[in-house]
């Protein structure tokens, strides 16, 4: 990824390339063209429609020009709106028109530059984006393929599915906390297998009652369930007996906790579909496997990290890594200031969030990563908050998967803890 800095990004508009500026819609896209210098050779700008046709007459209209004018590379550029240009830059990356991302926020605040209006419409936002080019304020998109493509969108239904469950728990509990709130006292868990069982068939406390102990009891006995028996029904019985839940709406109620419960078991039983998927999917990566090793990374941490960051030889170091994950140190200082130095929390947020919740994880399961913690915070030298000891860590995990996914090492907890650098006053003050 050595072309990702500003200088070979602009090295690489000359005075061969014609770079494109399209404005990407749901249906419709508008495209101009200009030079390496910035001068226009469309007349107008070219619509096309957002299927083959359109995406055809797109590349007779490119052909064209670059024939015309002599130009024997392409460079088109486009802003990520949301997931409209996934099909149009697949294709162009199929046709060897390789396509460059330019940040929306800066489209949005150099409109200006050229009319001093900040108008937005089909004909500027095209030059503005091409103009972004050509002085190499872009990025280059990475579109994985082959196992990587797969892996990435059932991460994306897990993230779907795990966010929709929440949403349904919480309305499940909202539920309770209405009609029976003391349900909360007999299962710690809302979705406990026996206690569905009772509300499928008797959800309100008033309708538990007329099932009885036994009538309680002899469900779970017909379902063979184990660790539950008359001492459980009981106690069940007791919490409806005392309820103070809301005894209104009895009718909605029963049809509201229904469907939730159904639409709960639903999406769970999707999501562990998708979860083997995922399974099958990691197995199929080199050395992939090799990071469950580690104790507290499972395996949405590594299919998650695998999903955000795709194949990791396209990677030259793990510092390239932190950065996409949004980890990348940033400082905000000015002569005599000197600012606070945080992340830059640019880049794959999910990726971000991902590493934070395994670095919470590693803190409290794994020895290693627990000693690095602790160093951290209670070093002599700049000790570090706990949520910067965090990062800090999750930066480490960062380094020490880039190591065994390129090297094809297996993970050391020895060497863990020989990398922590500590400083010969912090050994002689302990």
């Amino acid at each position: 990824m050595k072309s990702n800095t500003q200088n070979a990004k602009i090295e690489a508009i000359t005075e061969t390339t014609l770079v494109l500026g399209i404005d990407v819609g749901s249906e419709t896209h508008y495209a101009r063209a200009f030079d390496f210098r910035g001068m226009e050779y469309s007349k107008k700008p070219f619509k096309f429609s957002n299927n083959e046709a359109g995406f055809m007459t797109f590349k007779a209209w490119i052909l064209n020009i670059k024939e015309k004018h002599g130009k024997d590379k392409v460079v088109p550029g486009m802003e990520p709106t949301g997931h409209y240009w996934f099909n149009l830059g697949k294709f162009l990356q199929d046709n060897e028109m390789k396509p460059v991302l330019v940040n929306p926020h800066h489209v949005k605040k150099s409109k200006e530059l050229d009319d001093n209006n900040p108008t937005k419409n089909d004909r500027k936002d095209p030059k503005v984006i091409a103009g972004l080019v050509r002085e190499g304020r872009y990025m280059i998109p990475y579109l994985p393929d082959g196992v990587y493509a797969d892996l990435r969108t059932a991460s994306n239904m897990r993230f779907q599915l795990q966010a929709e469950l929440t949403r349904i728990q919480n309305r499940i509990s909202r539920w309770f906390n209405i009609y029976f709130p003391e349900y909360k006292t007999v299962y710690g868990q809302p979705d406990a297998k026996s206690g569905m069982m009772i509300l499928k068939i008797a959800p309100l406390p008033e309708d538990i009652l007329t099932l009885g102990i036994d009538g309680v009891n002899q469900i779970w006995r017909n379902a063979k369930l184990r660790a539950v028996g008359k001492a459980r029904a009981k106690t069940l019985i007791e919490a409806a007996e005392h309820s103070v839940g809301s005894k209104e709406g009895a009718l909605s109620a029963r049809m509201e906790i229904r469907m939730l419960l159904e639409d709960y078991e639903s999406r769970n039983a999707r999501l562990q579909e998708v979860m083997a998927l995922i399974e099958e999917l990691v197995k199929q990566i080199p050395m992939a496997e090799k990071l469950l090793e580690i104790k507290g990374v499972g395996i949405k941490t590594v299919s998650g990290f695998l999903a955000e960051v795709g194949d990791i030889s396209r990677f030259d170091n793990p510092k390239e890594l932190q950065k996409l994950a949004g980890l990348a140190l940033v400082e905000n200082s000015s002569g005599k200031h000197k600012g606070k130095t945080t992340i830059s929390r640019r880049g794959r947020k999910r990726l971000r969030y991902l590493l934070f919740e395994v670095a919470m994880s590693l803190v409290a399961k794994n020895p290693e990563f627990r000693e690095l913690h602790v160093y951290y915070t209670t070093r002599k030298r700049n000790p570090l908050k706990k949520m910067q000891s965090l990062m800090a860590v999750a930066t480490k995990l960062i380094r020490v998967f880039y190591a065994m996914l390129t090297k094809g090492v297996d993970y050391d907890p020895k060497k863990m803890i020989s990398d922590i650098k500590r400083p010969a006053v912090y050994l002689q003050a302990a």
